[in-house]
C-alpha cells in the first residue's frame, strides 16, 4: 500500500474501501471481504446508515484497531456544536471504536462552523486523529481553513476522469489539504467502464478501464475510495499498484476532463433548496 502524509503528520492509505450506498444488511460482509483482500482504510458516513455494519466487521475481523484508517462524516441534520458532538459519540459507538482516524463535515450547509469547532475540541482530546471537510468547493474551503484553528487535513469531493477538480486541487495543494475522491468511477456515467481512451490505455498494461481510471487518480495525488459489493471487483480495484501510466497516457486521460459535476452543483439554488428541505 502507498500512503500520503496529511498536514498534521498522520499517514493515510492512498486507496481505501468506501461503503456509500452499500445496504446496511450487506455492509459487514462487504467490509470483511475488503479486509481479507487487504484494504485497511474504510470510509463510511452517518448518512449512509451502515456504520454499525462497518463496526461489526472491524470487531469480527480479528485484526487490531490500529491497523485500520477509519473515516466517517457528520451529516447536516447533526450540524452545530452540541448536536455534532453527540452524533460523533454515537458514530464511534456504532463503529465500536473510541477514536476516529478521520472525521469530515459531509456537506457545506447548516451550522458547519459549530460542527467544526466540536471536531477541533475532540481532536485536541485525542478522539480524532485528523479532521476535514467534504463537498467544500474552493470558496467554502478557503473560508473555513482561514478561520479554523486546526486546518482541514482532507477535502473529499467528486473527482474522476471527467471532473478532475483542477481548480480545487490548486488551492488544496497551496494550503496543504489532501484531495480525496468520491465517485472515482463517476458511478459508471458517460460509459466510463467502456470509455475508448481508458480501455485502449488499460489494454497496454493488462488492466481494465476502471483500474486505469483509479491509477490516473493515484498518480495525480488523489486519494481514492472505490466501492463495490462484489469481491472480485474489490480485488481488481486493489490491484492498481503494479503498473505506472506513462506521461503520454496521463496527458490523454487529462484531456477527458470536462470540469463540471456529473451529479449536482453545490452552487445551484435548487441543490441548496433540497439540502435545506431536509434540515
Amino acid at each position: 500500500m502507498e500512503y500520503v502524509t496529511l498536514n498534521n503528520g498522520i499517514k493515510m492509505p492512498k486507496l481505501g474501501y468506501g461503503v456509500y450506498q452499500t445496504p446496511p444488511e450487506d455492509t459487514k460482509r462487504c467490509v470483511l471481504d475488503a479486509i481479507e483482500i487487504g484494504y485497511r482504510s474504510i470510509d463510511t458516513a452517518q448518512a449512509y446508515y451502515n456504520e454499525e455494519g462497518v463496526g461489526a466487521a472491524l470487531s469480527e475481523c480479528g485484526l487490531p484497531r490500529e491497523e485500520f484508517f477509519l473515516t466517517t462524516k457528520v451529516w447536516i441534520t447533526n450540524a452545530g456544536y452540541e448536536q455534532a458532538k453527540a452524533s460523533i459519540k454515537e458514530s464511534m459507538e456504532k463503529l465500536h471504536t473510541d477514536y476516529l482516524d478521520l472525521l469530515l463535515i459531509h456537506q457545506p450547509f447548516g451550522d458547519y462552523y459549530g460542527t467544526y469547532h466540536a471536531m477541533e475540541d475532540l481532536y485536541k482530546e485525542g478522539k480524532l486523529r485528523a479532521i476535514g471537510v467534504s463537498n467544500f468547493g474552493p470558496d467554502r474551503y478557503l473560508d473555513i481553513q482561514h478561520f479554523s484553528e486546526i486546518k482541514p487535513a482532507v477535502n473529499q469531493i467528486e473527482t474522476h476522469v471527467f471532473q478532475q477538480q483542477k481548480v480545487a486541487k490548486e488551492y488544496l495543494q497551496k494550503y496543504g489539504c489532501q484531495i480525496e475522491s468520491w465517485g472515482p468511477f463517476a458511478e459508471g456515467r458517460k460509459d466510463m467502464f467502456t470509455n475508448p481512451v481508458l480501455t485502449k490505455i488499460g489494454a497496454k498494461y493488462g488492466k481494465t478501464a476502471a483500474q486505469t481510471a483509479l491509477r490516473f487518480l493515484l498518480q495525480s495525488d488523489v486519494v481514492v475510495i472505490p466501492k463495490s459489493v462484489h469481491k472480485e471487483r474489490m480485488q481488481q480495484n486493489f490491484d492498481v499498484f503494479d503498473f505506472t501510466l506513462s506521461t503520454e497516457d496521463m496527458a490523454a486521460i487529462e484531456a477527458l476532463d470536462e470540469g463540471e459535476s456529473l451529479f449536482f452543483s453545490h452552487y445551484n439554488p435548487k441543490t441548496v433548496e433540497w439540502f435545506m428541505s431536509i434540515l
